[in-house]
């Protein structure tokens, strides 16, 4: 089964182009599941069609679903949830404020995962196509396994003893109720889940995101920043889709210097890229609504490329040796060297770009060295251990 994201600034057409891609390999005899994780849906008015957090079939073997948070969240945490509850209301009435509070920032994309994950799992369609939001939120989607998943391995542990030998006392003299043993396991289970989603989203063979573009320069500039991040966090991008560009007969008098604009756009992200492959969209007369005609845009798209094909692999991050010393290799496209930090602690490496942030386990063959040095070239960050 095949997973496939499509991410972008807000308002590029990431959602026509996860639509039309779903369309298409339905089309082609796929069974397909196309799902938002948008919490501003339009998957369903894209498809004309009124869609819920329940699958539901909308053309021969295409089904679609758009997901609701709080449904999932009971799912996932509701023991959890219940105690948390109960903490904040320990010595409050209960009330609207317990409820917000326990809105933690994070946990929507947390259940977002969690959805693609149950469905990978269940394994019933060919291929997932995952409509994201906006670049910011999905950035957030994309990292909160790996993040919360290394708060909760590290804190559970602890949390667990300390709470078996000094929780009755604890309650007793200052009346704030401990865990139930339910509430670990609701975090083990979590614990677990989140480990199996990670090593989901690091199988190469399994998931690609692709980048959706206009060839205007602030979008660029954004798909570029969005690339590196997602470089960052391991993900592979393997291709490029340009939405959105004028035809040549309709840029002409009022709209004639938007020619050299365009083209420019078109060349610096087809320089910029690479090898991964570019995909294009022309501007078309009619809005992309409605399963026949998002299908015809899909066939512009791919043309005759299979859209469930990996289009581009490449190696993200890479350990070698280099005589004495063992270099880290980590590909970190259109990142600025003065918009970068380094830091290592405790077997961990601490890598800022710009705003982004990422804290990893260094691999097993670089366990027990000392960082001796670190430079960035060619977009690469090559850091030295000895």
């Amino acid at each position: 089964m095949r997973i496939i994201f499509y991410t972008g600034k807000g308002g590029v057409g990431k959602t026509s182009i996860a639509a039309a891609t779903a369309c298409k390999l339905a089309a082609e005899g796929n069974k397909v599941m196309v799902m938002s994780t948008d919490q501003a849906h339009s998957l369903g008015d894209s498809l004309s069609v009124s869609l819920d957090c329940e699958p539901q079939l909308v053309a021969e073997g295409l089904y679609a679903m758009e997901i609701d948070t709080v449904a999932e969240s009971e799912k996932a945490w509701g023991k959890l949830h219940g105690y948390m509850k109960k903490l904040l209301t320990s010595h409050a009435q209960n009330g609207l404020e317990a409820e917000e509070l326990l809105v933690f920032p994070g946990l929507e994309e947390l259940f977002s995962l969690f959805k693609i994950l149950d469905i990978y799992e269940e394994n019933l369609y060919d291929v997932l196509i995952v409509d994201c939001a906006p670049t910011g939120e999905t950035l957030s989607l994309l990292k909160f396994p790996e993040q919360f998943g290394s708060f909760i391995s590290t804190m559970l542990p602890a949390k667990r003893k300390m709470v078996k030998y000094a929780g009755p006392a604890v309650q007793k003299l200052t009346k704030i109720p401990m865990p139930s043993d339910d509430v670990f396991e609701e975090l083990t289970y979590l614990m677990d889940k989140l480990e199996r989603m990670q090593a989901l989203m690091d199988n190469k063979d399994v998931v690609s995101l692709r980048i959706v573009t206009t060839p205007e320069k602030i979008v660029i500039s954004e798909a570029k920043h969005n690339f590196t991040c997602l470089h960052l966090y391991g993900y592979q991008v393997d291709a490029v889709i340009v939405n959105r560009i004028y035809p040549q007969q309709a840029l002409e008098g009022y709209f004639n210097k938007w020619i050299a604009l365009q083209e420019e756009g078109l060349t610096e992200i087809c320089e910029s890229f690479g090898d991964i492959p570019v995909f294009t969209l022309e501007l078309q007369n009619r809005e992309l609504l409605g399963i026949p005609v998002l299908k015809a845009a899909a066939e512009l798209v791919y043309r005759d490329r299979n859209p469930m094909e990996i289009f581009f692999k490449d190696k993200i991050m890479s350990v070698e040796k280099e005589g004495e010393e063992w270099i880290l290799k980590l590909s970190l496209p259109f990142a600025q060297k003065d918009e970068m930090e380094l830091a290592s602690h405790g077997g961990e490496l601490i890598i800022n770009v710009k705003n982004e942030k990422r804290r990893f386990l260094v691999p097993d063959t670089l366990k027990g060295k000392d960082v001796a040095g670190a430079k960035f070239e060619g977009g690469w960050l090559l850091v030295r251990f000895s």
